[in-house]
């Protein structure tokens, strides 16, 4: 993909995204990684540009973006903390470490901390199901997590 221009405008550097990836076979998934990369997060007006260039309803790309848990509606903060809900992490005390989590950060799911240093999500299985609960943090996997190392390692 062309890197864009730093000087234009947001709605042109999500067209020159949405253009370069034209030519692919179902390109909305790959521009919206492309835009997340790019911007960090999906930003609301990207919605009805690539809906635009697309040709598609804003509803459309508005529902994949929603229905993606990867995709972001908001900037995260600098960790990205993710707690696994599944049944088995469940099972293993997933509900009491999102509980001490939550109120230790003081945040709920898809919350950023106000000094932006933690944003907290919710994710249905990181496939650690024999070491729960699990967590993930900053992309790296968790198993057996604990609410003190967690906080311990998000607070630096």
């Amino acid at each position: 993909m062309p890197a864009t221009q730093p000087h234009a405008s947001p709605d042109d550097r999500i067209r020159t995204i949405a253009r370069a990836h034209l030519g692919m076979e179902g390109p909305l998934l790959p521009i919206l990684h492309a835009v997340q990369a790019e911007f960090g997060h999906i930003p609301p007006e990207a919605v009805p540009v690539i809906a635009d260039v697309l040709n598609l309803g804003r509803a459309e790309v508005h529902g994949v973006v929603s229905f993606y848990h990867d995709f972001r509606a908001a900037p995260t903060g600098r960790h990205v903390l993710r707690l696994c809900r599944a049944e088995a992490c469940q099972a293993m005390g997933g509900v009491a470490l999102a509980d001490a989590v939550q109120a230790a950060l003081g945040i709920g799911w898809h919350g950023t901390t106000p000094d932006g240093a933690v944003t907290l999500e919710p994710v249905y299985c990181l496939g650690l199901c024999a070491c729960g609960p699990a967590a993930q943090l900053d992309g790296r996997p968790l198993g057996r997590a604990d609410a003190g190392a967690l906080l311990a390692e998000v607070r630096g």
